[in-house]
């Protein structure tokens, strides 16, 4: 049986696990060995050059996943971004990155990039004509990140892909909020694809781990980088990770028709005054994220109306965990200004319009009326 041809659910359970010919089990064998034989072997196996057994049958699923031909696991997810995007960049190269990112990659940007002798810019917005005019001479990559985190916005996939080989740069995208289950960037011509796995691929809220896949001849080029910088991950948790993948297309499935629900009901709350989510026709970018997502995902954020405490709210809830991460099976939300972007000033959080009182919302596989039950007790307790 062809697997690549088959449902996302028979991917997730199947393609790339390990046979276990000894003792038949049902699961893959977890070779936990960090030292390796070197004589009259195809292969000089060693955790750091990511060959593992274990490390390689994980990314031969997590390629598959995203319609790509390899791919290589991480430590983080931070380890899997930086490490992609030095591993095209060089002194005297010039990245363009969308304007709205995760704050740990904005501050990677900021931060690092320039003793690199690399510089940057960020577009104004995120039509396509706003990469097109920040491109110059020495652009090597375009950086994207839809839906983004924490507002949601939605970024044109085709148009970048198209832009980018045009111009004969690198397109990257975080993938980390659609999961494969809801988006596949290969299709659309982007030629890196990058995963906080400690999200939805994890989904427990108990590994941490990151992921890049793209061409065989492109992570080749993030391998060289990625042997020396040694951000490989323990086999322990490659074979954690490789069992929490196998439950993604139902977990995120489930997510999203929650997050639909949740999205809705905010909209239409008396005390709620802005909602972010790109499943609801309200949002402005509803037609291009239902044209390129095949589901709108577990993310969304909001407002309260002026007057209400976003702090005072989360600890008011009782069933929904205020919690730093995103994407488990629980239901989770916390405030961008004080965790995910805290180390962005004011004046580049409003740039970016991350209100004060925005609040980002990981929405689980709990039954829905009690989480909407949770929300309005905790609102309640405000007024």
């Amino acid at each position: 049986m062809e697997l690549k041809k088959t449902g996302i659910n028979t991917l997730c359970t199947h393609y790339g696990e390990l046979e276990d010919p000894l003792y038949k089990g049902a699961v893959s064998p977890l070779y936990m060995s960090t030292s390796y034989a070197f004589e009259d072997v195809e292969v000089k196996r060693y955790p750091r050059y990511f060959n593992t057994p274990n490390q390689v049958a994980l990314a031969k699923k997590i390629a598959a996943l995203e319609h790509s031909e390899a791919a290589l696991i991480f430590g983080s997810g931070m380890a899997a971004v930086s490490t992609a995007m030095l591993a095209f960049l060089s002194a005297g190269d010039h990245v363009v990155l969308q304007k709205t990112l995760y704050g740990g990659t904005y501050n990677f940007v900021v931060e690092e990039l320039e003793r690199f002798g690399i510089a940057y810019t960020f577009t104004k917005g995120l039509a396509p004509n706003d990469f097109e005019a920040a491109l110059q001479d020495n652009t090597k990559v375009i950086y994207i990140e839809t839906p983004s985190n924490p507002l949601l916005t939605i970024t044109d996939l085709k148009a970048v892909g198209t832009m980018a080989k045009k111009a004969g740069i690198v397109s990257m995208i975080d993938n980390t909020f659609a999961s494969p289950v809801n988006q596949n960037p290969a299709d659309f011509g982007i030629d890196v694809i990058i995963h906080s796995a400690t999200k939805y691929m994890g989904g427990h809220s108990d590994i941490c781990a990151g992921a890049v896949t793209a061409s065989q001849a492109h992570i080749d080029q993030v391998f060289r980088l990625a042997k020396n910088f040694g951000g490989s991950l323990s086999d322990y948790t490659v074979w954690l990770l490789e069992r929490s993948i196998k439950t993604m297309g139902i977990r995120v499935k489930a997510q999203n028709e929650n997050a639909m629900k949740m999205a809705t009901y905010l909209e239409g709350h008396p005390e709620v005054s802005k909602v972010y989510y790109p499943g609801l026709k309200s949002h402005p970018d509803h037609a291009l994220a239902a044209a390129q997502m095949s589901g709108f995902g577990g993310m969304l954020s909001f407002e309260l109306k002026e007057g209400l405490d976003a702090s005072a709210f989360q600890k008011a809830l009782q069933l929904i965990k205020p919690s730093m991460s995103l994407a488990g099976i629980e239901s989770t939300l916390l405030s961008p200004t004080l965790t995910s972007h805290a180390l962005l000033t004011p004046e580049e959080r409003k740039h970016q319009g991350i209100a004060d009182g925005l609040i980002r919302f990981s929405v689980g596989i709990e039954e829905v009326e009690a989480l909407q039950s949770d929300i309005d007790q905790a609102i309640k307790s405000l007024l």
